[in-house]
Parts: structure tokens; C-alpha cells; sequence
């Protein structure tokens, strides 16, 4: 049996399963749901997140909640990547690539998956380890 690989969560993924408004809801809590935890972000995610469902009541909490009880793992380090994340950042200015889209690719690398819960279709065109294409967990309509 192989290994599980790392799951990257993005910002629109984790918002969408947390806004009942969202047409894609549905979707993205039950694929977040059935995932193994933990799943991997960075805290550039986290406030993209808070900031986005600052007006939905408890959303917010639940978010944090999520790293809390451990289903949500903070395992990135700015300051032993901030080299690489800014190259991201200019090799991907045509996309462009914002800052907590730099930080999943780094994450990517460091953790050695492509596997990733996005909604955000320039991930079919970031690359990590230079080369590997993402795999998006959530289908793209």
C-alpha cells in the first residue's frame, strides 16, 4: 500500500466549504470532509480565509477551530523560504501568482505533493519542483 501524500488547502476551497452561499459549498465540504487530516496551509491562507468570511457568522471561529483540533496543520516557515517564495512570485507575475499561491507552491516542494483542494484554476498552470504539475483534488467546471 502507498504512502499518503500531503493535501495542500487553498483559500477558495476552504472558504467555499465554509460559506453556505457558495454553489460550490457542497462540493467542497464533502470532498475537505472525506480527506485524511491533516491537511497542510500556511497562515498567508489562514488570513486570506478570515478576511473573506469576516461577515459570516462563526465562520471565522470555525476556521480557527480547524487548526486547533488539529484537522488543519501550519507547517510553514516564511522566514527559511522567503528567497524561493519571491521567486514564485516573479517567475508567475504573468498569472499572476499572489503571495499565498507562492507559499502553497514552496509548501508544495517542501512537503513533496502536488496534491491540492483549490478552486483557483492557475494552479493548472503553477509548477512545483519546477517541473510537476498540481493535481486539484476538486474538479474545475
Amino acid at each position: 500500500m502507498s504512502p499518503v501524500l500531503p493535501v495542500l488547502l487553498d483559500t477558495s476551497a476552504f472558504v467555499a466549504s465554509l460559506d453556505l452561499r457558495d454553489p460550490r459549498h457542497k462540493l467542497c465540504k464533502a470532498t475537505i470532509e472525506q480527506m485524511p487530516a491533516p491537511l497542510f496551509t500556511c497562515e498567508a491562507v489562514i488570513t486570506e480565509c478570515c478576511y473573506m468570511l469576516r461577515n459570516i457568522p462563526g465562520a471565522v471561529q470555525a476556521v480557527l477551530a480547524n487548526i486547533e483540533q488539529g484537522q488543519i496543520r501550519l507547517s510553514f516557515d516564511l522566514a527559511s523560504s522567503a528567497t524561493e517564495v519571491a521567486a514564485l512570485m516573479r517567475k508567475y507575475r504573468d498569472t499572476p501568482a499572489d503571495f499565498a499561491d507562492a507559499c502553497l507552491i514552496q509548501m508544495a516542494d517542501d512537503l513533496n505533493t502536488g496534491e491540492i483542494l483549490t478552486l483557483d484554476s492557475d494552479f493548472r498552470h503553477y509548477r512545483w519542483r519546477k517541473s510537476k504539475a498540481f493535481r486539484l483534488l476538486i474538479p474545475l467546471e
